[in-house]
């Protein structure tokens, strides 16, 4: 039994060793640069093996002349094989070594050059631009770098706002495009809607898409973040498409011989009015998150109303899929509200507490942790002497709205 044992592990090994020659053989040949020499240098190999097994191995068992003789046939067996092999161990190590910083003799991944198509366009070639461009897409058909450069041209240079909305909702409405790209692209797009077309509609229409698309995500967020903004950028392009001249004030004489200057600083915003203009604002995009903290802020700082400053960021701070920089910066701008209001350690600490509790090991956490580490010494920092109370009155008439969740 354990000779057949013997035999089946022999027979495996030599399997293995063959293996692993032809291996190392069939590598080697398909990396040389001349396979033909290298076969030679294969056969000459061989032919001396045999040669040394057959003659210097029996040389040496002899003794005595023969040993010499066999010893004398082995240095020069080592110097033919030094010969033959010296080039191909050379690149072995020196490759070795180079590839640390060159990379190696791996073949360098495939990706497209736009190099030609942007010096092209910036010598005011577009159409030859859009040649080369399209040359590197018939080979990289979704790449977005090469989709961008595009349909950019085709706005931009070409003034054909048609042709680049194609062009990008063709890559948009491909499966395998990944989700930021297609946001990014949406984006861009609406963008180009409003510079180059003064179209506010078709760009909110745009971003739209990205909403309808990517439901309750970090893209749709920012997509309704900029609707709730288009109003201003119309308001902007009309002005600027219906300029009517204006007559500029006299300015104030003899400005430097007044007692005072009281009377030329500028009236301030009526707080009321503000706050309205928010919640009305929040009722119609209820997702702006730079309203809402807006309000917030209002809330507590001319309001005195803590509750619902801390209802408007508790809105923003519970909203899924918020960046988790967005939520501790929101998380901490309560912590300031609540500090500024005059509220103790045991009610400030959850407040921050939440932020290390939410994004452990992440820098917003580590800054918390600090943040709460002094906490007592910025409250105690920031305590005011308490004035005096006029009355108790309802502040917040006018300011109430439903949620909009």
């Amino acid at each position: 039994m354990s000779q057949i044992l013997q035999v089946v592990v022999n027979i495996l090994s030599l399997i293995a060793i063959l293996g692993l020659a032809g291996w190392i053989f069939i590598r080697a040949l398909k990396r040389s640069t001349d396979p033909a020499v290298l076969i030679l240098k294969w056969i000459v190999t061989a032919a001396a093996l045999v040669f040394q097994y057959k003659v210097s191995v029996p040389a040496f068992r002899n003794g005595g002349f023969d040993a010499i003789f066999g010893l004398i046939l082995t240095l020069i067996f080592g110097l033919v094989m030094a010969v033959l092999w010296r080039n191909s161990l050379i690149d072995i190590f020196a490759n070795g070594l180079g590839s640390l910083y060159d990379g190696g003799t791996e073949p360098p991944v495939p990706k497209p050059y736009y190099s030609i198509a942007l010096s092209k366009r910036k010598l005011y070639r577009p159409l030859e631009a859009i040649v080369e461009v399209r040359k590197q897409l018939a080979q990289f058909p979704n790449d977005y770098e090469g989709i961008h450069l595009l349909a950019a041209i085709q706005a931009e240079d070409m003034k054909d706002l048609p042709g680049a909305e194609i062009t990008l909702n063709n890559f948009c409405d491909s499966p395998a495009a990944p989700s930021k790209q297609v946001a990014a692209a949406l984006s861009q797009l609406a963008d180009w809607h409003l510079k180059l077309a003064q179209d506010a509609d078709s760009a909110r229409a745009t971003l739209e898409k990205i909403i309808a698309r990517f439901p309750g995500t970090e893209l749709a967020l920012a997509a309704a973040q900029r609707i709730a903004h288009l109003g201003g950028a119309e308001k902007m392009m009309l002005d600027a498409q219906n300029r009517q001249p204006k007559a500029m004030p006299e300015g104030v004489k003899s400005i430097g011989l007044r007692d005072s200057l009281r009377d030329l600083i500028p009236a301030e915003t009526d707080p009321a009015k503000l706050a309205a203009d928010y919640v009305k604002h929040l009722e119609q995009h209820p997702l702006d998150t730079e309203a809402r903290e807006k309000l917030a802020i209002l809330y507590a700082a001319h309001y005195k109303r803590l509750d619902l400053a801390t209802n408007e960021l508790a809105q923003l701070i519970n909203e899924p899929n918020q960046p988790p920089k967005h939520v501790a910066h929101w998380l901490n701008l309560l912590a300031d509200l609540q500090i500024r209001s005059g509220a103790d350690y045991d009610t400030v600490r959850p407040t921050l507490e939440k932020i290390i509790e939410h994004f452990p090991g992440m820098a917003v956490a580590e800054l918390a942790q600090t943040r709460l580490n002094c906490l007592k010494l910025e409250i105690k920092g920031k305590k005011e002497t308490p004035g005096v109370a006029l009355g108790v009155y309802e502040q917040n008439i006018g300011l109430k709205y439903g949620s909009p969740h």
